[in-house]
C-alpha cells in the first residue's frame, strides 16, 4: 500500500497552510493571545467564515450536501495546518457538527460540544452539542482555549447522552498535536542556526543535535501513525496515535524551550504558546487513560 500523499493532497495541505498564514500569521496569533479575556468577541468569526467558504468543515461532507466529498484523511492534513499555525475556536467540534447542525458546515455557526466534565467556547459558541447549563468558567493554562466545567449534577446525564470516546474527534486532535510537534521542531532547528554562543551556532553542540534530533524522531513516528490510523479510521489505531501524538507535542515543546535557553520562557517567544495548546489538547476527546483503556482492551 503507497502511504505517500497524493499531488491533490499535497495541494491541499499547502493551500490550507497559505490561508493561514496569510489570516493567522504571528502577528493575528499574538494580538489574540493578548486580548483581555475570554468572551463572546474572542472568536475572529471572519476568520471562521472564511475556513467555511474554504470547505475546512465540509470537508468530508458528499458533494450533494454541499461539501468536498474527501475523507478522513484529507480532513487530517488540513487539521494538522491548523494544529501548526495554533489556530483557536472549537475547530474539531464544528467540523463534526457539519452536516446535521445548520451552518456549521459554512461556518456561519460556530459549534462546541461537551467533552467530560468540560466545554470550550462556551461564550463564543452559537450552538451546543450536550447540556452545558449551570457551566462556571475556569482558568486555562491555554491563552487561546477558554473552558467552562460543567457541576456535579449534570455530569451523570452528559456521559450518558454524550460519549467522551469519539475516535473521530480524538484522530483530528491528533493531527493538531502533530502540526504542533512538527512546528517546534523547525523552529529550534532554525533557532539553532541562527543563535550563536562561543563563536558558533548552538546547534554545532553535541547536546542541542541531540535535543533536535529525537524531537524529529518523535515528530515522524507520531506521523506514521496519524496518518496510517486516518487510512484505517480503527479506533485502536487511532487510540495508539493519539497518545505518540500527545507526547510528541508536549516533549517537543518542552525541548524547544530548552533549545531557546532563556528566551524561550519568555512571554515573546511563541514556545511557550505550544506547550500549553499541547497540554489542553492532550486532555481532550481521549485522554492518556482512555487511549491506553482501548488499547488494552484490544490486546485482552
Amino acid at each position: 500500500m503507497d502511504f505517500r500523499l497524493t499531488d491533490d493532497q499535497r495541494a491541499l495541505q499547502a493551500g490550507v497552510r497559505e490561508l493561514l498564514e496569510g489570516r493567522f500569521g504571528r502577528e493575528r496569533l499574538r494580538a489574540a493571545v493578548d486580548k483581555p479575556g475570554p468572551g463572546p468577541d474572542a472568536l475572529d468569526r471572519a476568520l471562521w467564515r472564511e475556513l467555511g467558504d474554504a470547505g475546512f468543515f465540509a470537508l468530508r461532507l458528499p458533494e450533494e450536501d454541499g461539501g468536498v466529498g474527501l475523507g478522513l484523511p484529507e480532513a487530517v492534513l488540513a487539521f494538522e495546518e491548523a494544529g501548526r499555525a495554533l489556530l483557536p475556536g472549537p475547530l474539531v467540534a464544528t467540523h463534526l457538527a457539519a452536516g446535521t447542525v445548520p451552518g456549521a458546515a459554512t461556518g456561519e455557526t460556530v459549534v462546541t460540544r461537551v467533552d467530560g466534565e468540560l466545554v470550550e467556547w462556551l461564550d463564543a459558541s452559537d450552538h451546543v452539542l450536550g447540556n452545558a447549563s449551570g457551566a462556571v468558567p475556569v482558568r486555562s493554562v491555554d491563552p487561546l482555549t477558554p473552558l467552562h466545567r460543567l457541576p456535579g449534577d449534570v455530569l451523570g446525564q452528559v456521559r450518558r447522552d454524550v460519549p467522551r470516546n469519539v475516535p473521530e474527534a480524538a484522530l483530528l486532535t491528533a493531527a493538531e498535536q502533530l502540526g504542533s510537534a512538527a512546528r517546534t521542531t523547525e523552529v529550534a532547528v532554525q533557532y539553532a542556526r541562527e543563535r550563536e554562543q562561543f563563536g558558533r551556532p548552538i546547534g554545532a553542540f553535541q547536546a542541542v543535535k541531540q535535543l533536535c534530533a529525537q524531537m524529529l524522531v518523535r515528530a515522524e513516528v507520531a506521523r506514521c501513525a496519524v496518518y496510517g490510523a486516518a487510512v484505517t479510521g480503527d479506533p485502536v489505531e487511532i487510540a495508539g496515535a493519539k497518545l505518540l501524538a500527545d507526547d510528541a507535542a508536549v516533549r517537543n515543546a518542552r525541548d524547544c524551550l530548552q533549545v531557546y535557553g532563556g528566551m524561550g520562557f519568555t512571554w515573546e517567544a511563541d514556545v511557550h504558546l505550544h506547550l500549553k495548546r499541547a497540554w489542553v489538547r492532550a486532555e481532550r476527546w481521549q485522554t492518556a487513560g482512555d487511549a491506553a483503556e482501548t488499547l488494552a482492551a484490544a490486546l485482552l
